[in-house]
């Protein structure tokens, strides 16, 4: 066995036939790696075009496409434990900003990165959609002001909007 392979021995989901697909709210499912160049600072992008939570009130589905982008330290997170938190949304009652402070908080969690950060383009009911936006950066780094950056000015053009 080398390196690498053990590297990976935790991961429980990638590759395994007979998946679960969780029916609540779960970041337990959530799997790491190592990653194999934190020397070098890169981001890495997930477009989430399926999310769907509920709206706590009305227990109506919202559907959402969710980015997610970091720059990692030590760990990386595995796509397929991501698919299968993103999906454990569905039967979650929250509304979209919780949603999206709720998946940066969890991945910190796992991942400790650089930084984070995680929009929600969420598809309109009523009449109105809602993109709500958040990053961290770690304290006492660049990415700390990395992160007041990219939220000073987050959102300051107009963009093509393509996904409703």
């Amino acid at each position: 066995m080398n390196q690498s392979d053990r590297a990976n021995d935790n991961l429980q989901l990638l590759g395994n036939q007979s998946t679960n697909y969780p029916t609540s709210y779960d970041p337990g499912v959530l799997e790491s790696f190592d990653n194999k160049h934190p020397e070098n600072d890169y981001f890495v992008k997930f477009n989430c075009p399926e999310f769907t939570s509920l709206c706590p009130i009305t227990n109506q589905p919202d559907f959402a496409t969710i980015y997610i982008s970091y720059v990692p330290n030590i760990k990386m997170v595995e796509s397929k434990s991501l698919k299968l938190y993103l999906f454990s949304f569905r039967n979650h009652g929250d509304f979209h900003e919780d949603c999206v402070n709720i998946i940066m908080k969890d991945l910190i969690r796992l991942l400790d990165p650089k930084y984070i950060e995680v929009w929600g383009k969420f598809t309109p009911r009523g009449g109105i959609s809602i993109d709500p936006y958040v990053n961290y950066g770690q304290p006492d780094t660049p990415w700390h002001q990395v992160a007041f950056n990219r939220m000073a000015n987050h959102d300051m053009y107009l963009e093509k909007i393509d996904n409703r």
